[in-house]
């Protein structure tokens, strides 16, 4: 299957698109700043509410009449080119795939070759997350704003958080359940230079993400400071390296000094505990592909995570410098073991976590709500600094390919580490109300992961998709599930080379990512709560219809609590969440019990954690029958904290495969 890599088949198309689109953008702009300016988000109120002057009401004044004047003006060429642009639509291909320019950052081939080096099998992680990315007035109905600024930070966050090193950290306590944050941080960074052998001195201390700046902040993390680095550092890449600490400790949480053990590359610290209170910490790290130009940036802003950042000082000394890796220099996340973790069911087989960051080395990312053309380029170009394949502007318009007229596309956005091999996307015919006008649908990818000693193709399939939103709309979902469902058999029938006789593909995973625009809580949504497609694809969250696991959080935000002090940033947001009163405060749970127009202060009694309608599935059916997939790791997600109204899941997945390949 050939993937399209410009919406048009031909240049003359595309020239003869943009030109309508010119005539058509100045009306489209001044009507999206017009009515922007009569919705304020909770944040422009509370500015303007300090401003004795009413400086914004004069503005208003002021400009609405030149917007009116200008936007009448616009009509006419705005009709002109609707007239042109409307017939085009049923030439445009429904993506647009892109792919890394840049070769020296490229590093989807490399990537391939990993599986034959991993033995008996491979992690592979996914991310999922509604970023409202709509026209600015329309977004403002979210209580967001100003979404090309939005679309570009977003980006970065999310590369930031994906590009840092994978870093655990496992305690075995009788007495601590939880991490303490003046005790530990998910950053480790050796200070010093690559040619000097230093020990670690594990005397951890707390630090701001204002205090670090990572790795060549000094010279801005130009390509030349990085080049002065030496092949060393970059040579290791791909390799699994560690740092081990080991913690006696008080039952407050505080370390106490260390002593750093040169032959083991460990640090054990020792103090005043008594044997029934020592603890282990284990930090293990897997680095990712070098750092990009600018990712210190994002976690260097306010929206860094403070309490998520931490200072390894060095010490005197000599270390073998491999069991020290300078990777440790950019930033990493705590992903704590579910041992540590408070939560009653202490049988759950795989980790799960509120992080302040997404997760390290995230390898597929598919993205609801990039409605805007602009913000979606914006995005697409953090992106790239850090996934090499991107399909984005997927979906079809006027009323091409669908019942009724399109103005906006599906708001489906693909990322990837790994190459694509095929993709397919379908509209769903039934949107009702308000989203009739969007092309709803699902995005349909097949990737290739790697490779066996047999040179057979290992692939894996990826779904993404945006559900109807209306509330009541129960039938029109169970429909699209259906449709989902038929659609990748097909897709996966279509786009399989092999046999089972002589297999030239290995299937490794089969994964659903998006906005389902419904919970597993809710009496309204019995309907899709029972679908089918639960019985050949397992929700992690999940212990029947009706019922999540008590770890398991709603990712549906209360839009008025957005700019509130105690949840505006990743770190703020994180804490809240942890608790069942602020979470209570802060998501928005099923409206069938206790409802309200407010859901600040509430102290009822609710059913479940919130409102979870962004789902991560996967399914042991149609992989290759000598693989396992299990879980390994499940998070929500706060880094987009202010950002957007949901909250990003992650899921990591491993593929076990035995001792030896197949």
């Amino acid at each position: 299957m050939v993937l399209y890599t410009s919406p048009f088949p031909n240049s003359f198309l595309s020239v003869l698109h943009s030109f309508s689109w010119g005539l058509i953008f100045p009306c489209y702009w001044l009507a999206d700043r017009l009515v922007a300016s009569f919705v304020p988000t909770t944040y422009e109120k509370r500015q303007r509410a300090d401003d004795p002057c009413y400086f914004h009401a004069l503005c208003i004044i002021i400009t609405t009449p030149i917007y009116l004047a200008l936007l009448v003006a616009s009509l006419p060429f705005a009709l002109i080119g609707f007239l042109l642009w409307s017939p085009l639509q049923s030439a445009r291909r429904p993506y647009i795939y892109s792919r890394l320019e840049d070769k020296n950052h490229a590093n989807g081939a490399t990537l391939l070759t990993e599986w034959k080096a991993a033995g008996n099998g491979k992690s592979f992680c996914f991310g999922s997350a509604n970023v409202c990315l709509l026209p600015d007035s329309l977004a403002r109905f979210n209580n967001v704003f100003n979404t090309q600024a939005r679309a570009k930070e977003i980006g970065r966050r999310i590369r930031n958080g994906a590009s840092r090193p994978q870093i655990k950290i496992y305690i075995d306590s009788p007495t601590n359940t939880s991490i303490s944050a003046a005790s530990f941080s998910s950053l480790v960074s050796p200070q010093g230079g690559d040619n000097t052998n230093r020990t670690v001195n594990a005397g951890i201390k707390r630090t701001t993400s204002m205090e670090y700046k990572g790795d060549n902040s000094g010279s801005n993390n130009s390509e030349d400071s990085r080049e002065d680095k030496g092949g060393a550092g970059e040579s290791n890449e791909g390799e699994e390296n560690s740092c081990i600490v080991r913690i006696n400790g008080e039952d407050n949480g505080h370390m106490s000094d260390t002593e750093p053990d040169t032959v083991n590359g460990q640090a054990h610290a020792s103090g005043p505990a008594e044997p029934s209170l020592e603890g282990d910490a284990e930090i293990s790290k897997t680095p990712n592909h070098k750092q990009k130009e600018g990712d210190s940036g994002s976690l260097d802003s306010y929206s860094a995570s403070r309490e998520s950042l931490v200072k390894v000082r060095v010490g005197d000394g000599t270390v073998d410098q491999s069991t020290v890796n300078n990777k440790l220099l950019y930033k990493a996340s705590i992903m704590k073991k579910t041992s540590v973790r408070k939560k009653k069911h202490t049988d759950e087989t795989f980790d799960h976590e509120i992080s302040a960051f997404f997760p390290a080395n995230l390898d597929f990312l598919c993205l609801q709500e990039v409605f805007d053309k602009r913000a979606a380029e914006k995005l697409k170009e953090q992106l790239h600094h850090y996934f090499e394949y991107i399909v984005y502007d997927v979906g079809v318009y006027s009323c091409h390919g669908c019942c009724s007229f399109k103005f906006v596309n599906s708001g489906l956005l693909f990322a990837s580490r790994y190459p694509v091999m095929d993709a397919a996307y379908h509209c769903y015919p039934n949107g009702r109300g308000t989203d009739s006008l969007a092309s709803k649908g699902a995005l349909f990818l097949k990737v290739q992961v790697g490779s066996t000693p047999q040179d057979q193709r290992i692939v894996g399939y990826i779904s993404c998709t945006h559900l109807q939103a209306i509330a009541g709309d129960t039938t029109v979902r169970c429909e699209q599930l259906d449709m989902l469902q038929d659609w990748l058999s097909e897709f996966r029938k279509s786009t399989s080379s092999s046999s089972t006789a002589n297999p030239e593909e290995l299937v490794a995973f089969d994964v659903i990512c998006g906005d389902l625009n419904f919970d597993n809580c809710s009496s309204e949504d019995k309907l899709e709560q029972q679908h089918s497609l639960f019985t050949h694809y397992k929700d992690p969250c999940r212990i029947g219809p009706g019922e999540d696991k008590p770890w398991a959080i709603g990712t549906l935000l209360d839009p008025e609590g957005l700019y509130d002090e105690e949840v505006c940033t990743p770190d703020n947001l994180q804490k809240v969440l942890e608790s069942e009163e602020g979470r209570k405060g802060y998501l928005v749970y099923p409206t069938s019990k206790n409802h309200s127009s407010s859901q600040k202060g509430r102290k009822a009694s609710l059913k479940g954690n919130g409102r979870r309608i962004d789902y991560m599935l996967y399914t042991e059916e149609g992989l290759y029958l000598e693989w396992k997939v299990e879980v390994e790791e499940f998070s929500f997600i706060t880094q987009l904290a202010g950002l957007t109204d949901h909250l990003p899941v992650a899921m990591r997945l491993m593929v076990s495969t035995g001792e030896d390949d197949p």
